[in-house]
């Protein structure tokens, strides 16, 4: 059965999910690359570099189940880019280059409409208006029977999560305080929206934490 999820997705031991102050010099905000150090040794990251191989153990299986079975993604819109307001034009493409590693149609939220962008090896950036419920319906029919996967950032993913449209999420706190930035949890009871740990495994680099939708929650 098709799954909404969260994976890979890293905060600070005070909650970040991203660093303040989000640019083209910082796409992750300033001071946030450590929340990925657990990340970047993984096979699904090197792929990303052209990179053959990947760590072994737990980090790395993580990252591996996170790529697993995906049919399309659900993005906010400062995780396409620093770009804000109305777009001035179509110049930005994005982070990642030509040939983004989603290789499945993205869905962006955003107010501001914008043509689909196509890119090389299967992504289709298509930049939805009309809200988290109208991407996510758009997000399944892209999929055909896998799973949807909600890409961040923070915001993005406590609006699913308030909404309790996510039902299988797997978060790494990495052993770094930001201080500062896009808070996770802020404002969001999960016992009461119906969510609970089911597993935790330890490494040096990350605790990583799966939690799941309760049956009815």
């Amino acid at each position: 059965m098709s799954k909404v999820r969260v994976n890979c997705f890293s905060i600070s031991l005070d909650g970040f999910g991203a660093g303040p102050n989000q640019d083209l010099e910082n796409p992750l905000g300033v001071g946030a690359r450590p929340l990925h150090e657990w990340f970047f040794p993984t096979s699904p990251f090197q792929k990303m570099l052209g990179n053959d191989g990947g760590a072994v153990g737990p980090d790395e299986d993580f990252a591996v189940r996170g790529a697993d079975n995906l049919g399309a993604w659900i993005l906010g819109r400062n995780m396409f880019g620093p770009v804000r307001g109305a777009w001035p034009d179509e110049t930005w493409r994005g982070w990642w280059g030509d040939r983004p590693p989603y290789q499945c149609d993205v869905f962006v939220l955003t107010h501001h409409p914008r043509a689909p962008l196509v890119m090389q090896g299967g992504t289709t950036f298509y930049f939805v208006t009309d809200g988290i419920h109208a991407a996510l319906a758009r997000a399944k029919m892209s999929a055909k029977g896998k799973d949807v996967r909600i890409g961040g950032g923070a915001s993005t993913v406590r609006q699913y999560l308030r909404a309790g449209l996510v039902d299988e999420m797997h978060i790494a706190v990495s052993p770094v305080f930001l201080g500062a930035g896009e808070p996770l949890w802020a404002s969001l009871d999960l016992p009461a929206l119906g969510y609970k740990v089911a597993d935790f495994v330890g490494t040096n680099a990350a605790a990583h934490y799966v939690i799941v939708k309760l049956p009815g929650g």
